[in-house]
């Protein structure tokens, strides 16, 4: 499940090979039919159903409730996103009838994926988390200008909120309080954003968790790796990342997920700081990440299957990861390998090497997602270059032929 419009979701499409390759019957929301996750060969039926997050939470469940019903039996509910995961943490016991999913608390979710929430969490259990502020008024923010050590980052603070009404366009570095103080002027009254210490990336090393935790808060399924690159930058999701051992930080994340009291999937990011010797916590997704398929045991075991098989009863078989393995997302990392070029970001943990690469999207036995992927990248693009084009022309002469104004055709580009 997943709510809002973003079609190009390499995530969800992971999930329906995972276990769709070992038999299990597959569904999902998609935006239309000709999404990546809706050409999949192991997708036993797509549900169109376009979202934006913005729609009453009554309105979804009961969607849900209808989809239940149409597929007829029970069947794993598993979010990709923290809207979806908030919504079915919040309506627990309507969707309990046609769905399995972990019970928890059902204002956790929603008080992780919140940067505020997140943050004030670090604070109580003594987890290292960068320095904060939640400004409630655009004076708020005059008054950290005024004192704050630039540059700083600024997210959008709440799930759905971020649909609903940004204030950015994902994580932002801001490179002075000029620019803070513009960005500002469009936040309204009460700035849904925090303002975050920056980390140098010259001086950081960004790793990611991934792990499945049953109703006691046990992993039963953990993970570990090093983030090579992302996009956008240093900000965005990973393009590129290694699976890594690391039990100093499989150690942290399994105390903090055990104070907070969470079960199921979660997709943890930190960042070390070369500074102070800590890992700090950025991001705590209570939902499977795009990028869990970098992940598996020697079982074979990734963390959709682990929940997959915890909550229908069976055994999760353990196991070591497989260190060394490699994932690439195609359609952003090229971008990001430029970009990272002369970042002077790196990843001295990193194998020089990889044993083995996972591909997102390519894959020989199922081929439909990424030649989807392609055509909705690429059909785009040769729109705008037609339009260019047919900007470009120079007007004949004709007077029975109507030229179209310059403004229309700028207009039609842009869209």
């Amino acid at each position: 499940m997943k709510i809002g419009n973003y079609p190009l979701h390499h995530g969800g499409v992971g999930a329906i090979r995972s276990l769709g390759r070992l038999g299990v019957p597959m569904y999902a929301i998609t935006e239309d039919r000709w999404t990546p996750a809706a050409r999949s060969r192991y997708l036993k039926r797509p549900f169109v159903w376009p979202t934006t997050g913005t729609e009453d939470p009554e309105r979804l469940v009961d969607g849900l409730l209808r989809i239940g019903r149409q597929i007829g039996r029970p069947t794993v509910l598993l979010p990709t996103d923290e809207e979806a995961a908030v919504l079915i943490a919040e309506h627990q016991d309507a969707l309990a009838g046609p769905f399995l999913f972990p019970r928890v608390d059902a204002r956790l979710p929603r008080g992780l994926a919140s940067k505020q929430g997140l943050h004030e969490l670090c604070v109580e259990h003594g987890v290292p988390s960068p320095a904060a502020a939640f400004p409630e008024s655009y004076a708020d923010v005059e008054a950290y200008a005024a004192v704050a050590t630039f540059p700083v980052v600024a997210k959008n603070r709440e799930a759905f909120v971020r649909r609903r009404q940004p204030a950015v366009n994902g994580t932002t570095r801001i490179a002075g309080p000029e620019q803070l103080l513009a960005l500002a002027r469009g936040w309204g009254e009460r700035p849904g954003v925090i303002l975050q210490e920056y980390l140098p990336r010259e001086e950081a090393e960004d790793w990611i968790v991934h792990a499945y935790f049953d109703a006691d808060s046990t992993a039963l399924a953990m993970f570990t790796g090093v983030k090579v690159r992302s996009w956008p930058p240093h900000a965005g999701m990973t393009a590129s990342a290694y699976v890594v051992d690391n039990p100093e930080l499989a150690q942290i994340a399994a105390q903090f997920i055990k104070q907070v009291g969470f079960s199921g999937v979660v997709d943890l990011d930190l960042r070390f700081d070369r500074r102070d010797g800590q890992y700090k916590l950025l991001d705590f997704n209570p939902r499977m990440g795009a990028q869990f398929r970098l992940f598996e045991n020697e079982a074979g075991i990734d963390v959709v299957r682990a929940q997959h098989l915890h909550l229908t009863g069976r055994k999760v078989p353990e196991g070591e990861q497989r260190a060394g393995h490699r994932y690439v997302v195609e359609n952003i990392d090229l971008a990001a390998l430029v970009a990272y070029r002369r970042s002077g970001y790196t990843t001295p943990h990193a194998p020089a090497r990889a044993d083995s690469t996972e591909l997102a999207w390519l894959a020989a036995d199922d081929m439909g997602p990424f030649l989807t992927m392609l055509a909705r990248l690429v059909r785009p693009g040769i729109k705008h270059l037609y339009q260019m084009w047919r900007g470009a022309r120079p007007a004949r002469r004709d007077p029975a032929v109507k030229v179209r104004p310059a403004s229309d055709a700028g207009q039609s580009s842009a869209e």
